[in-house]
């Protein structure tokens, strides 16, 4: 049950959203051992963001996973910050990857929690 939410305070056109999101959800998922089918991602652009005391471009990218296995930040980090740098133009050093594991009975989905 990944949810992947990514901000910048960049202007992106509707094909690199839907890139953004499409190789963003297929990378984690593949790097967790979980199934697209249950990935959520969201982008919002041209947030009014500051990084380092200046709006240059930046990102912030926030996952958050279901027992998310630690040993995976590092991957998923470098990951991140290459399509930041790749996809949305923004520099690895301007771009924050943060991660939360969320314990088991705290994901509801579909009348259901995990």
């Amino acid at each position: 049950m990944p949810f992947l939410s990514v901000q910048t305070n960049q202007e992106v056109d509707p094909q690199t959203r839907q890139k953004l999101l499409t190789v963003a959800t297929q990378q984690v998922s593949s790097v967790l051992g979980k199934s697209e089918e249950y990935f959520m991602a969201s982008l919002q652009t041209v947030a009014a963001m500051r990084f380092g005391g200046s709006a240059e471009p930046t990102a912030m990218f926030d996952l958050k996973a279901l027992e998310f296995p630690s040993e995976k930040a590092q991957e998923i980090t470098n990951l991140l910050c290459k399509l930041s740098a790749d996809i949305l133009n923004v520099e690895k050093a301007r771009t924050y990857v943060t991660f939360t594991s969320v314990e088991r009975g705290m994901w509801g989905w579909n009348d259901k929690v995990f």
